[in-house]
């Protein structure tokens, strides 16, 4: 698998790339473990960031797609909290294939958003990363996960723990202590959300 990228364009640069190639291959669909290789296995922020964002676009208003990512999500979480190094995803998942022009247009979509992340993003408060605070986000990302297949009986509910999924993404991949402490608290606002549409 790929190496990681440190920065969000940089990430679905490389989700881009594998798109293309994929679609130049004529199909016309890409697999889960076309994308879930472009982004690497040994880093976890991507695995939580672009499965995240993929449930933000528009994407996630697809019956069935976000309990899929959330799963993806699921899996990288538990094994972050049991702290392996690389990331194992099971084959059923991998096999699936999504349409290259969905996720396409929802990188479109994202792009500026990423650009955004990037300008205000950096290398800070590290002590936020370490160990114990990374079992922890763990821990509440595996229980945001868990949300997501009921709420996806309300339209677009399931965006309100993936928001808060992709900030522990976020600050994972950039390596910002200061992002991971805002998805600290995200958990409390995305909790009482929940609560309010159920």
């Amino acid at each position: 698998m790929s190496e990681t990228t440190s920065s969000v364009t940089g990430l679905l640069d490389t989700l881009d790339e594998a798109v293309r190639r994929e679609n130049a291959a004529g199909s016309g669909k890409v697999s889960v473990g076309t994308i879930l290789d472009s982004i690497g296995n040994r880093s976890y922020g991507p695995f939580l960031l672009v499965p995240a964002l993929i449930e933000l676009s528009p994407v996630g208003g697809i019956p069935g797609v976000p309990t899929v990512l959330a799963f993806i999500v699921l899996t990288a979480a538990v094994q972050m909290l049991a702290g392996r190094e690389h990331i194992w995803v099971p084959g059923f998942i991998e096999r699936r294939r999504v349409k290259g022009a969905a996720i396409e247009k929802a990188d479109q979509m994202i792009r500026p958003l990423a650009k955004w992340l990037d300008r205000h993003t950096r290398e800070r408060f590290r002590h936020l990363l370490r160990t114990p605070m990374v079992k922890l986000a763990a821990f509440l990302v595996i229980c945001l996960c868990l949300t997501v297949p009921p709420l996806e009986l309300i339209p677009f509910a399931s965006a309100i723990p993936m928001a808060a999924i992709a900030l522990f993404g976020l600050a994972l991949l950039v390596r910002d202590g200061l992002v991971m402490a805002i998805a600290f608290m995200s958990v409390a606002l995305a909790a009482a959300g929940i609560f309010l549409v159920v």
